[in-house]
């Protein structure tokens, strides 16, 4: 029996404090003491899409700019210009999630790698990934060339299993009474708990803490 706390990552890929966060993900990641498993949760996908204008423009990049004197990740001006400038573009996650499901379902030991990928080719490299085109060359060029073609042309089992992710990632949200993301659901075997952001983002000790140093009491059950 596996007796690992059990991390579950609520997240969006297309969320800036997600991508602030990459860093911490990937740390907690290379601990042998966790496991980690991706719960998105459709932010802006589905009814949460909406088109990039001027106003939410600015509003993005000044807190983008916030995001990065907390983390240290980097929002670059290609990023500014061909992302956040491209005015009447979609900022829908739909796309980038629905690439991350087809890494788990082909090579799930990738997927946190997949989806740091998707982020700073979006807020580094400044690349569109609200365009399957652009995810599949990811993909390809990341060696995930099974999961490229599954999002290429996806079918049903992908499409399914895409729903399902999100509507659990949701479930999740709403059994904790989480009100943004990221987040993680921390699981001991005892008990579950929740870690937002704020401890996320401030707590140097939060390795320890996750792997065993102190139980905090439980949380919901949902």
């Amino acid at each position: 029996m596996n007796d690992k706390p059990q991390i579950t990552y609520l997240f969006d890929p297309l969320c800036g404090w997600c991508y602030g966060a990459s860093r911490i993900l990937g740390e907690l990641a290379t601990s042998p003491d966790l496991a980690i498993g991706l719960a998105p949760v459709g932010l802006f996908s589905g009814a949460g899409a909406r088109e990039v204008d001027a106003h939410f423009a600015a509003y993005a990049w000044s807190h983008d700019q916030r995001i990065a004197s907390i983390t240290g990740q980097p929002f670059t001006d290609q990023y500014r210009r061909n992302v956040l400038g491209k005015l009447g573009s979609s900022l829908d996650s739909g796309p980038a999630t629905l690439a991350l499901t087809a890494v788990a379902l082909t090579e799930p030991s990738r997927e946190l790698d997949a989806l740091r990928l998707i982020q700073e080719a979006r807020y580094v490299l400044g690349r569109d990934v609200t365009d399957p085109r652009e995810l599949v060359d990811i993909l390809t060029h990341a060696g995930l060339g099974v999961a490229a073609s599954r999002l290429g042309v996806p079918d049903q089992e992908l499409l399914t299993e895409n729903h399902r992710r999100v509507e659990a990632g949701r479930t999740a949200m709403r059994g904790f009474r989480v009100d943004g993301v990221p987040a993680l659901i921390v699981d001991d075997r005892q008990s579950r708990r929740l870690v937002q952001a704020n401890e996320l983002f401030s707590n140097p000790e939060l390795l320890n803490a996750l792997t065993g140093s102190g139980r905090p009491s439980a949380g919901p059950n949902p």
